[in-house]
């Protein structure tokens, strides 16, 4: 496994670039931007214009059909332009597409019955289900049905509302969360009997005497039984004695609700990094014989009660679930209901973390197999398990990642799955489609093109549409048999003309090498379309690094924030750094208990490579935004990187990940929570602050309290440091909406270009 040191050398490196790169600019004849207020005003009124233009033209870089219940043709609607749309109809065996209907016609039609103006361009149905060879439909408008026949477009009233729902997205066999919590279920198997709690003691009820069993008797109030469950044969019932533990609470102040002339106090349970968890003893009670058998295991103490599989047709044996607190074990426990002994059948353990939530079980119990992913070897695989010895057979292998499991045919003994990576010469973020067969062989490539893939398929799963784009390459959607992968027709293909028309240079791919001198690191840059090529722009980082995904765009993107913030004259950039997720486990490991670390020494050589391709780019002027984990990034950055970074903007930013929710920090920082929560913490090192600073919060922020932005402040003020904050009233988590994103562009002209951005307290309302 390759390990990624730390960047002494390549931030003393960096240090330098600083220097370098006036130089360089110097003898290339580069003058620094810098717009009059003039020009800054009409630079904030064409990139304005340019994203609503950019806006109004559609992306399709998803097709959703609706599919005929014998899967023989299916129907979908084209975004056009302006926010109009038009529907298609496709024989799924030739693949020839047409238009639904006459969207003229039909509008006429539909204003005569209807008596409302119809534009043809946007009709809208809450149900539209076609029937024959596409000649006729069911329609429902508002809370109407009517019958459509397409030979003459006449419309009937119809209470025939039968129509075939199927959603193409949806695996081909659903599991339930890995999390969710025990199915309860009072009444026995066979229906005689019913579980009661009383006084925090465990009963049976036999419903035809109505004559009371107790099962338990050291439950109390203080320490109840519940979360009950019945084996199959009704024999045993598997119970939990209870140790609960109060959720503490977290508050914020609405200040300004309308009609009140006081604040309104809202307050609501927030488990945070150490807080106490409920726990859970498991027991097993014969209910023949009466008696109670401690099961031998620890209590789990981390999530709740878990769900109980049994073996097929064999009530004894039953395993659950366990993720110790902290992330670095995960076990599959086997349990004997009549002797109370466990035995592992998974148990993997880690010096760094477990990263639970990508952990995917499906358990067959027919076979007496388990499904289970894991990143044991360095990259997470798919691997088949064997649940009575524990015996693991790894069913995909290489460097590359398993991002998902779509669904598992249990009769053909194959897995669908996401991953990325397995093709050498893309982006390794690029997800492509594949099946395989549990013995690791036959894998199939159902997304043979390059780019980002979409997909979804008929209701017999005989044909699938594939979607794909890159984030400068527009979608083609293809019509494909899933038997063999061929392609049946080209359904859509974009064109970049529509978008370059306007002016706008789509987003470019940029890859450098990271802290290792190995690995790529992969991101995007914007440019603004009016570049003047003797001038250099300061760069702009859109920051987000939480470890639990990846987040540079992969699919078309011609229009999004960081566009519209590069037309104001700036190079706005995106990056994915180490420690974040969908590369190896080596890579990701980089944020393990250093999630201050968010990849800043990737993302400056990143930046550094980038303007040495670009000389457009000036690094001297570099600014840094972001919202959630991105607001505690962009503000580190201040404060651990000053050399590199100048201003930023942080959003409701995590500031310190002791006040943050539990789940996240602790399966990113670890448990117990250590010093090194607060070392890392932006509260702790506000003293540090250098540059501009910008902080957003907004008062009502149930994800991340709003005290983190506030204790943030008073840090800084305690340390008379200057920063500007804006709290807005009644706002959750986000980045300020539009008032909070003009802000935040003001900010960055101000600091970055040195410019007068306009006054809207000048402007007529």
């Amino acid at each position: 496994m390759t390990t990624y040191p730390t960047a002494k050398k390549a931030i003393a490196f960096i240090l330098l670039s600083f220097v370098s790169f006036q130089l360089l600019a110097q003898q290339a004849g580069l003058q620094p931007y810098s717009p009059s207020a003039a020009e800054m005003a009409n630079a904030y009124q064409l990139s304005a214009k340019l994203d609503t233009a950019l806006r109004n033209i559609p992306t399709n870089n998803d097709l959703i059909p609706f599919w005929k219940k014998d899967g023989s043709a299916f129907w979908y609607k084209k975004n056009l332009p302006n926010r109009t749309w038009e529907y298609y109809y496709v024989d799924a065996a030739t693949g020839k597409r047409k238009a639904a209907f006459d969207n003229d016609k039909l509008a006429e039609n539909i204003e005569k019955i209807t008596g409302k103006k119809q534009n043809p361009l946007k009709l809208q149905f809450a149900e539209l289900y076609f029937a024959d060879q596409g000649n006729t439909a069911k329609l429902k408008i508002q809370d109407k049905w009517y019958a459509l026949n397409l030979s003459d477009y006449s419309l009937a009233d119809t209470k025939d509302t039968t129509i075939y729902r199927y959603n193409a997205k949806r695996p081909l066999q659903q599991s339930r969360s890995r999390w969710q919590r025990n199915r309860e279920s009072r009444k026995s198997p066979d229906g005689k009997s019913e579980i009661l709690i009383r006084g925090g003691n465990l009963f049976l009820l036999d419903l035809a005497t109505k004559t009371e069993s107790q099962l338990s008797t050291d439950g109390n109030a203080d320490k109840p039984y519940g979360e009950f469950a019945w084996s199959p044969d009704g024999k045993n019932i598997v119970a939990y004695k209870i140790d609960p533990k109060e959720t503490k609470k977290v508050h914020y102040v609405l200040s300004s609700v309308p009609g009140t002339t006081r604040g309104e106090l809202k307050s609501r349970e927030y488990a945070q990094p150490g807080d106490d968890f409920t726990a859970y003893q498991p027991y097993v009670f014969n209910v023949a014989a009466k008696t109670a058998i401690k099961v031998d295991a620890d209590p789990i103490d981390f999530f709740g009660a878990p769900e109980l599989h049994w073996r097929d047709n064999n009530s004894r044996y039953y395993t659950y679930e366990k993720v110790d607190r902290g992330h670095q074990r995960f076990r599959v426990i086997e349990v004997d209901v009549l002797t109370g002994k466990t035995k592992n059948i998974i148990d993997e353990k880690t010096k760094t973390f477990i990263y639970e939530r990508r952990i995917y079980t499906r358990y067959l119990p027919k076979t007496n197999e388990i499904l289970w992913t894991s990143e044991q070897d360095g990259w997470q695989h798919l691997y088949l398990v064997n649940g009575i010895t524990g015996k693991q057979t790894l069913i995909t292998k290489g460097n590359w990642v398993v991002r998902d499991i779509d669904s598992v045919d249990v009769v053909k003994r194959q897995v669908w799955f996401r991953a990325c990576g397995m093709n050498a010469s893309e982006d390794p973020y690029f997800i492509h489609y594949y099946r395989i067969g549990f013995d690791g062989k036959g894998m199939v490539n159902l997304t043979p093109e390059k780019g980002n893939h979409n997909l979804s398929f008929s209701p017999d799963r005989k044909y699938y549409i594939d979607t794909y784009s890159q984030v400068n390459v527009p979608p083609v959607s293809e019509l494909r048999l899933t038997a063999n992968t061929k392609k049946i027709n080209e359904i859509e293909h974009g064109q970049t003309d529509v978008y370059l028309a306007t002016g706008v240079k789509l987003p470019e791919v940029f890859v450098a090498k990271g802290r290792d001198g190995i690995t790529d690191i992969w991101g995007i840059v914007c440019f603004p379309s009016k570049m003047d090529p003797n001038k250099t722009y300061p760069v702009i980082e859109n920051i987000y690094a939480g470890p639990h995904d990846s987040f540079v765009p992969k699919s078309f993107l011609p229009a999004s924030e960081m566009q519209s913030i590069a037309e104001l004259g700036f190079i706005v950039v995106q990056i994915d750094g180490m420690g974040t997720a969908n590369r190896s486990k080596a890579f990701h490991d980089v944020c393990w208990k250093n999630i201050a670390d968010a990849g800043f020494p990737d993302r400056i050589l990143w930046m550094k490579a980038m303007s040495v391709k670009y000389p457009n780019a000036d690094i001297s002027r570099v600014g840094i935004y972001g919202t959630s984990a991105g607001g505690q990034s962009s503000t580190g950055a201040l404060l651990f990187h000053p050399d590199f970074y100048k201003a930023a903007v942080s959003a409701c930013g995590c500031h310190d990940n002791r006040i943050d929710k539990q789940w996240w920090n602790e399966q990113w920082m670890g448990y117990p929570v250590g010093p090194h929560y607060g070392e890392q913490s932006n509260i702790t090192n506000a003293a540090k602050l250098q540059g501009n600073l910008f902080l957003i919060v907004g008062e009502a922020d149930e994800n991340v309290p709003p005290e983190s932005t506030y204790r943030l402040a008073d840090a800084l003020i305690k340390a008379n440091k200057d920063f500007d904050i804006l709290s807005i009233p009644g706002m959750g988590h986000s980045d300020g909406g539009i008032y909070g994103r003009r802000r935040k562009r003001d900010f960055f002209v101000k600091h970055l270009l040195h410019a007068e951005p306009p006054n809207p307290n000048l402007l007529v309302q």
